[in-house]
């Protein structure tokens, strides 16, 4: 792994997360006025609104939460500047282009697993690299049956997070009736709860990826 390569991940990952804190602290402050906002973009638009034009904040609390709005305007631009720099590094590097042929595999995870994976020789099978991203589940025993609960939280933390963010997606596309799932998919969505679904297939993907850096070659979709 080349760390000039690696840390606009490192750093996307700490600004995300700072992120998150500014979001929620803003959300907690406004719920102590009587402002509730679930989660979610929309909701974020309407807490930026009552921040800047509500005249029933007391104007000590306004000034601080227009402060700490600017703060998180700061990490939206940053954001922005380093998914740029991560989309223009998929479009060059050959792996990170054939990884993106994976459905919910996207430039930034793309990009993301040409930088920060080992060489896949370092692997002897795409089950070993999903092990050390962090997507095995851990095992436990329950009346004299293994089963599988959450999964690890040792691994690489930036990969595991972007894989279970695009399984994520894919699930949804598929509740959404926006693309049909692979025969395999189908039956994990019937028989798991979502959450297991989702690791899952972060696993399968995780799986999948460490194929296409092994061997070269491109996604192709089941029947």
């Amino acid at each position: 792994m080349s760390q000039a390569a690696s840390i606009v991940f490192r750093a996307r990952d700490l600004v995300v997360r700072q992120k998150t804190q500014l979001l929620n602290a803003i959300r907690s402050h406004l719920a102590e006025f009587g402002y509730i906002f679930p989660q979610g973009a929309a909701a974020s638009a309407k807490m930026q609104e009552v921040i800047e034009s509500d005249d029933d904040l007391p104007p000590a609390a306004q000034g601080i939460l227009r402060s700490l709005w600017q703060h998180l305007s700061s990490c939206e631009a940053q954001l922005g500047e380093f998914d740029k720099e991560i989309q223009k590094r998929a479009r060059d590097d050959l792996d990170a282009r054939r990884l993106t042929s994976v459905p919910g595999i996207g430039p930034v995870t793309a990009a993301a697993i040409a930088a920060l994976a080992p060489d896949p020789a370092t692997f002897r099978k795409g089950r070993d690299f999903a092990a050390w991203v962090g997507l095995t589940p851990l095992e436990r025993s329950t009346g004299g049956k293994q089963r599988f609960g959450r999964i690890s939280k040792m691994g690489e933390r930036t990969l595991r997070r972007l894989l279970i963010m695009g399984a994520s997606a894919v699930v949804s596309w598929v509740r959404r009736g926006k693309i049909n799932p692979s025969a395999w998919l189908a039956s994990i969505l019937h028989r798991k709860p979502p959450m297991l679904a989702i690791v899952a297939l972060a696993n399968k993907m995780a799986r999948v990826a460490w194929a296409i850096l092994k061997h070269g070659g491109s996604y192709m979709q089941p029947a």
